[in-house]
């Protein structure tokens, strides 16, 4: 259970530093002295009297996903905003209970005051995990001319889509926006699998390359967390000499 506590506490921190866009120098700090690094970080980056109950919340939800989705449908039984029900919506997607994530994404769509083009983000994300591609491609209709959907994961699900729905060149051009350097690793691993499978061989071993020598430039957190894309990457190099 400790070694959970742990854990819990190091997720935390990196995710409170990448949302507060904290220097870099701190992720380092939490991975190679858990404990310290991360109690550093809270007494200097997050705590106050204030932030104590939220922080002790956030935590407890890392460590047990359905107490944030039973604490947020309390809070919409208190007061069904829109919000509260983005926030409950998010939250069945982060546990990949994605028909209950839709419902209430559907629910909030219902509220035409608002400013929309999140939950119908999120919704594509829901729909395209659930394989209803024919959905993805109608909720993208509403938000393809939103300045936010251009390069965006939400694009590149949108060409994933199109490709199943055998739109081979309309797939294509969606998904190579998604070819932003030092970004999208997993993404342009796709992309590249994808351009192999129209025969574009020599393109996707462009990309290959690219992603293979930006991973040499990376972090050590960085490449632990895409350490499967980048073996996948160097092995489909080797296959493509």
């Amino acid at each position: 259970m400790y070694f959970y506590l742990i854990i819990a506490l190091q997720g935390y921190c990196i995710y409170h530093m990448y949302q507060n866009r904290n220097p870099y120098y701190w992720a380092l700090l939490i991975m190679f002295l858990p404990v310290v690094g991360s109690v550093i970080y809270l007494i200097t980056q997050v705590y106050n009297k204030r932030d104590a109950e939220k922080i002790t919340n956030e935590i407890a939800h890392v460590i047990n996903p359905s107490k944030k989705v039973k604490d947020l449908e309390k809070r919409l039984e208190f007061s069904e905003s829109y919000q509260n029900r983005l926030n409950l919506a998010d939250a069945y997607l982060e546990i990949k209970d994605y028909n209950n994530a839709i419902t209430h994404y559907l629910e909030a769509l219902k509220d035409n005051s608002q400013n929309n083009f999140y939950a119908i983000k999120q919704l594509i994300e829901a729909y395209f995990n659930i394989e209803d591609c024919k959905k993805v491609i109608h909720y993208v209709g509403k938000i393809k001319d939103h300045p936010e959907f251009k390069k965006s994961r939400t694009q590149f699900l949108y060409g994933l889509a199109l490709e199943r729905e055998g739109k081979i060149e309309a797939a294509e051009s969606n998904l190579r926006q998604i070819d932003i350097r030092y970004s999208f690793y997993e993404e342009r691993l796709i992309l590249a699998k994808f351009l192999l499978s129209i025969n574009k061989n020599e393109e996707a071993k462009e990309i290959l390359k690219d992603v293979q020598t930006e991973s040499s430039h990376m972090t050590k957190p960085n490449k632990r967390l895409y350490r499967t894309t980048i073996l996948e990457v160097d092995k489909l190099l080797k296959e493509l000499e």
